[in-house]
């Protein structure tokens, strides 16, 4: 936070100034809530209430139109549960299956099923429109369209079943949605927070998969393979969003994101600032994945043990303690920890637990190593 900035007021690099810029912005929300919901409100309001619609006939359209986004602010209808509209846009919009939305949610497909089936009942009920209202209404369905294109790039970028690592065809949909997103909305914060921490995660696709389709993790993928336009085009993104607008989830993930991909080798991320950004987060927007990422950050200053015993809090909640992500964190840190034989019981407990073919090779690859090392140590 002792960071200076540069004279003409625009950092160069978001090592050392990302955690200052989010300090403060942390600072004043918590002292003005009622004035940011005000301003999101107004500025909510002044978008056109016929701006997701077509044109009339004789009406000249001279902004970028997409039928593919109408589409996604009519499955966000009020009529909706928020729940129930992230997973009926998946469905009808992002082409994902039953399976793979409940994944999304961490919930049983049987759950997922008869939730997206009442979801089209009820809105085919209500004779939802295309047109918008503007205010609070317009707010939450934006709200819910974001989050429903995070979800989207989440299953491209990392899918969570099949033979491939990643789909090109979400992944890609997701980013193109957003762009038009962003145009339509330039100003909004949060938007332009989701387009960089997408544009910023992309940017490493390349160098996340070997030769054979293997998941090569982050501190082990060769960074001269990475996209230095997307990851110029994600920081410009975050920098202007997070100088001009209330601070938002999107925002502070697409800053981590930054701070990854800003350390030339892995030993030089910067974990302080990255784990001060998650515990904004967690704060802001708390859910079990943002909690479990924080882990892995807190164990990279304080020690493993120190992440251990955050994700010993994870594992009573329902909506993780059998998610195969849980299991491979905490197989990681045990490893950090130098407990071989419970590092490869939690690999071997986390590939189970996955249907992502790469994932599985992977965790039991890791599995395996841990068997040899521990072997090699005590034949001693």
């Amino acid at each position: 936070a002792a960071n200076q900035w540069p004279a003409d007021g625009v950092p160069e690099s978001p090592r050392g100034w990302l955690v200052t810029v989010a300090s403060r912005r942390f600072v004043d929300q918590v002292r003005g809530e009622r004035a940011r919901r005000h301003r999101e409100a107004f500025f909510a309001g002044r978008e056109p209430a016929d701006a997701m619609v077509q044109p009339a006939p004789d009406e000249p359209d001279h902004r970028d139109r997409d039928d593919t986004l109408t589409l996604l602010f009519m499955c966000c209808h009020p009529a909706l549960a928020p729940a129930s509209r992230i997973a009926l846009t998946l469905r009808a919009v992002g082409g994902l299956t039953t399976a793979e939305i409940a994944r999304a949610f961490l919930v049983p497909e049987a759950t997922m099923a008869p939730r997206i089936s009442r979801a089209k009942q009820r809105i085919r009920a209500s004779g939802a429109t295309f047109g918008l209202s503007g205010g609070r209404e317009y707010a939450e369905r934006l709200s819910a369209v974001l989050h429903v294109l995070y979800l989207i790039f989440n299953e491209g970028y990392t899918a969570s079943s099949g033979p491939d690592l990643y789909r090109s065809d979400l992944a890609g949909e997701a980013i193109r949605l957003t762009r038009a997103m962003h145009r339509r909305l330039p100003g909004d914060g949060e938007v332009a927070g989701l387009l960089a921490l997408m544009l910023l995660t992309d940017a490493r696709r390349a160098a996340r998969t070997d030769a054979d389709g293997g998941l090569v993790p982050l501190d082990e993928q060769d960074r001269s393979r990475w996209d230095t336009g997307m990851i110029e085009e994600g920081t410009r993104l975050v920098t202007d969003a997070m100088l001009r607008s209330p601070l938002g989830p999107y925002q502070l993930q697409a800053a981590i994101a930054a701070l990854h991909v800003a350390a030339p080798r892995a030993e030089d991320t910067d974990w302080r600032q990255i784990r001060f950004l998650y515990r904004v987060l967690c704060r802001i927007a708390p859910n079990p994945m943002a909690t479990l990422n924080h882990a892995v950050a807190v164990a990279m200053t304080d020690g493993p043990h120190a992440g251990l015993a955050m994700l010993s809090e994870l594992a009573d909640d329902g909506r993780m303690a059998r998610h195969h992500r849980l299991a491979g964190v905490r197989a990681h840190l045990l490893e950090l920890a130098g407990d071989a034989p419970a590092a490869r019981e939690n690999y071997l407990i986390a590939a189970r637990g996955t249907t992502s073919a790469p994932e599985q090779r992977y965790l039991r690859d890791r599995a395996d190593r841990r068997t040899l090392t521990h072997s090699t140590l005590t034949s001693r």
